[in-house]
């Protein structure tokens, strides 16, 4: 270590270092507080070397050897920027199954999905099927724009609507929602249904065949979850209960 040694020997020569105290008694060590003194700033001086030399590329590895610190040290000098959200479509990322269009999500599922009319043709669509889906399949619909509802964290969705053939199963549904999430129990146009608040991620419910199903919040913000006549739909967003409502009731 040829420069490290150089810088070591040459600040050694501009340090005054104390002279070795004898061996003393602990009576008379405190009466001399200037001894302790002096070897505190010798102490110091050397979390200083080795902080000046850390400020060198050249030392870093060596004083990491020298040290026996059995690693490496590296100094940041400009964090990277953040990641921007990756190319392709927004769904993709939130593991709803496989894109596909409105009319072949239907098909796959055998069953009528409904598109709310307040919100439009969905921008993506996804269906699940079993294994990773419920007994009868799932179908998401994503809506990544909307005016007056801003798009959820960094998944870049402002609305997801989901549809499934089964039943709210209270005993699951309450047991999975967690301590983060409020809900309560209202209607919809004479239909059962939960207005879950607050930030919730897990969610449950008995698919058609009878058999709980567990799945997660997508994006984890407030849901309204209710039963159309045998179809559960979950409608996630940030968004006001009022605004949830309107969606839940265009889906006819």
């Amino acid at each position: 270590m040829p420069e490290l040694e150089e810088r070591l020997t040459a600040l050694a020569r501009d340090i005054s270092w104390p002279e070795t105290p004898p061996l003393l008694p602990i009576h008379r060590e405190v009466a001399a507080p200037s001894r302790r003194k002096g070897w505190a700033l010798a102490a110091a001086a050397v979390v200083l070397i080795v902080a000046t030399l850390l400020a060198y590329t050249p030392t870093r590895e060596a004083i990491a050897g020298w040290l026996n610190l059995h690693t490496i040290i590296h100094r940041v000098e400009n964090l990277p920027p953040t990641s921007p959200r990756p190319s392709g479509p927004v769904g993709a990322r939130l593991d709803l199954g496989t894109q596909t269009t409105f009319d072949g999500a239907g098909q796959q599922v055998g069953w009528t999905v409904v598109v709310p009319s307040s919100l439009g043709s969905p921008d993506e669509v996804y269906v699940k099927l079993p294994p990773s889906g419920p007994s009868g399949g799932e179908v998401s619909l994503v809506y990544t724009r909307r005016s007056d509802i801003s798009p959820a964290g960094t998944t870049g969705v402002s609305v997801l609507v989901s549809e499934a053939r089964g039943a709210v199963s209270e005993p699951f549904f309450f047991k999975v929602l967690g301590p983060d999430a409020t809900i309560e129990q209202i209607t919809v146009d004479g239909h059962p249904a939960y207005w879950i608040s607050g930030r919730p991620h897990d969610f449950a419910f008995t698919d058609d065949q009878g058999n709980p199903y567990f799945e997660t919040m997508r994006l984890a913000t407030n849901t309204l979850v209710f039963d159309d006549g045998g179809t559960l739909v979950r409608i996630e967003g940030d968004m006001t209960q009022a605004q949830a409502i309107e969606i839940a009731r265009s889906m006819r």
